[in-house]
């Protein structure tokens, strides 16, 4: 016996696949759209709709973007001989507002896991080798989360980046081990980008 009319547990359904929107959450958003108006409700379709069709990834840096490549790889006055490699998009905002890195990024879209079944041919590190083999880079900066997948994602890069002769700094510590970037505050953060070291 179904509790729900079917478009409204479908609605549930959906936003219950987000991350970390639980079956109560999922059906918290539910009835609020209900309650909201018709036009705020198509509001909230369109913005997804419009990051669907105008949001795709930078074809250098696989940062988001609405452009073939993104602002940071766009402009010409970022440091070129420097990228910081992350995991995620979203790390970007969060390393920006320390004001401390000026180079390029890369972002890999993951981390190694193998406990997830992801390996390094499942995030952008073939991509990350092939743009250092073509442009003039002193430094990356390897900024993984501090958690266990990040630890191994940033020994993995550095075992192959060494090799090429180019300098490969972690962020400091300061980041509490199982955190996640996109959380941390601009002074700690920016800590650790002042406190990177060679692998």
């Amino acid at each position: 016996m179904a509790y729900y009319a079917g478009p409204v547990a479908m609605l549930i359904d959906e936003f219950a696949k987000l991350p970390g929107i639980g079956p109560k959450t999922a059906q918290r958003l539910t009835f609020h759209i209900l309650k909201s108006s018709p036009t705020e409700a198509r509001k909230l379709a369109r913005a997804i709709d419009e990051v669907k069709d105008k949001i795709s990834f930078c074809e250098e840096c696989f940062n988001v973007t609405d452009q073939v490549r993104c602002e940071f790889c766009r402009d010409a006055n970022r440091d070129q001989e420097a990228i910081c490699v992350i995991e995620e998009p979203r790390d970007i905002v969060a390393l920006e507002k320390t004001g401390e890195f000026r180079g390029l990024y890369h972002v890999l879209q993951g981390a190694i896991s193998p406990i997830d079944g992801i390996g390094p041919d499942d995030i952008r590190v073939r991509e990350l080798l092939k743009r250092l083999g073509e442009k003039e880079i002193k430094e990356v900066v390897i900024a993984t989360n501090p958690n266990i997948e990040g630890e191994a994602t940033a020994m993995y890069l550095a075992r192959l980046i060494k090799p090429l002769g180019i300098t490969v700094t972690r962020i400091a510590s300061g980041l509490p081990v199982g955190g996640d970037l996109e959380y941390a505050d601009e002074v700690t953060l920016g800590r650790a980008l002042e406190g990177r070291r060679e692998m």
